[in-house]
């Protein structure tokens, strides 16, 4: 059973927190996700002061170092998946990015980062079948070539 450390838009606006409590419960069909509190409609979008912000980072730095592989949402913008992407990559994390190509166009320092694993969909229920092919083979050389797709 792999770690996972799912990764969406919490400060950066929840209009997607239903599809990511859906992937959440995907994945744990099979795997441990750490950050399974992602999908949490009721989940603050608020600061609740340094100390709080603190704690949060060092628990998600933590998970992050712990984790087999990251799977992010990136479909609404967010500094903080931005930052936990670059943080899993300075870790050697798998990283896997999932985005709905007719909401959004993803940062070139995302799309033009081959380190990253970029997989563009159209309708919700194509997810599902971009986490099996996630989960079922993690390995970076037989993905690099069929998924680093942006479009």
């Amino acid at each position: 059973m792999k770690k996972i450390y799912f990764a969406g838009s919490i400060r950066g606006g929840r209009e997607d927190a239903n599809l990511y409590k859906q992937i959440i419960e995907y994945i744990q069909r099979s795997h441990k996700v750490l950050t399974e509190h992602i999908g949490n409609r009721s989940l603050s979008t608020t600061s609740k002061g340094r100390e709080a912000d603190e704690k949060i980072y060092l628990q998600d730095t933590e998970w992050l170092r712990v984790c087999d592989l990251v799977i992010a949402e990136c479909t609404s913008p967010s500094l903080g998946v931005g930052y936990e992407l670059a943080y899993a990559e300075r870790h050697h994390k798998p990283c896997f990015i999932l985005y709905d190509k007719s909401r959004t166009h993803l940062s070139a320092m995302l799309t033009g980062n081959k380190y990253y694993h970029i997989f563009a969909y159209e309708r919700p229920e194509e997810v599902f079948d971009i986490l099996d092919k996630i989960l079922g083979n993690t390995s970076t050389d037989a993905l690099s070539n069929n998924h680093r797709q942006t479009t």
